[in-house]
């Protein structure tokens, strides 16, 4: 991965941008997200759109979308996600990870229990169906655990990120392997997904949280950039392999890695 697009200058459109982009923040919030609500809130008898998609999937996706281009964020996919009951494991780069992957693909994400207290982006994961985890809990990992075998043998896919947090945006660290065994124990594959900010996955320490920021002064911060190109890579499936989650992990982060450096 490059960092190409950093720029040590002082941006002299950073203003610009936020006299642009927090109005058209408070619009999403005050009209679009009362609206996204409204209509997910409505019974749809089990129906499913031509892509198999349901209509609260397909509102959230849509509204999480529109969040994205208010953030001067252009998403840009390749490749396709598996239909169905699927793992899907991606890169950790930031908090609008999972804003970015539901803007692509309804799936409910495994995350730290702190982003269900997260203003906007907690109460729209809520919605999202996703699964918290208390870290350093081990008991509560068991649970997440059992609540994604659970899902995935229902047909429905689960989003996690096996890095365990976010990093500096430098690389993909080492994966951890036992979230991944849920995907054994409900014989479904798993589908890396390679996250990358900027052409060239240039712009990942950008994105990513500095040293010490909070989520706040992240959001503020982010919402403040300058536009960019954002990728998301559907990559090979992995097979279940009873026994084998570690080289699964292994297979899924090599993926990522080497579709982020190309």
């Amino acid at each position: 991965m490059q960092s190409a697009d950093a720029n040590p200058r002082v941006d002299a459109l950073r203003p610009l941008r936020y006299l642009v982009r927090v109005p058209l923040l408070l619009l999403h919030v005050v009209v679009a997200l009362p609206v996204t609500v409204a209509l997910i809130s409505l019974p749809d008898g089990g129906r499913r759109l031509r892509n198999g998609e349901s209509l609260r999937q397909r509102m959230i996706r849509a509204w999480q979308g529109g969040l994205l281009r208010i953030f001067g964020l252009r998403p840009r996919r390749v490749g396709a996600p598996l239909p169905g009951a699927a793992l899907f494991v991606a890169n950790h780069v930031s908090w609008i990870d999972i804003t970015l992957l539901h803007s692509q693909h309804a799936v409910g994400f495994v995350a730290k229990s702190e982003i269900a207290r997260w203003p906007l982006v907690g109460w729209m994961a809520n919605r999202a169906g996703t699964i918290y985890h208390r870290r350093g809990n081990e008991n509560s990992l068991r649970d997440v655990m059992e609540q994604c075998v659970v899902r995935l043998r229902a047909g429905q896919p689960v989003g996690v990120f096996p890095e365990g947090g976010t990093g500096d945006g430098q690389n993909v660290r080492v994966f951890h392997a036992r979230i991944l065994q849920a995907a054994v124990d409900a014989d479904v594959p798993v589908q890396p997904v390679a996250l990358g900010y900027g052409e060239h996955a240039s712009a990942q320490t950008q994105v990513a949280f500095a040293r010490g920021e909070s989520f706040g002064r992240n959001f503020l911060r982010l919402l403040g950039e300058r536009g960019r190109v954002v990728e998301v890579q559907f990559l090979q499936p992995i097979a279940p392999v009873s026994g084998g989650r570690r080289g699964m992990a292994e297979n899924a982060r090599a993926q990522i890695a080497q579709a982020l450096d190309r």
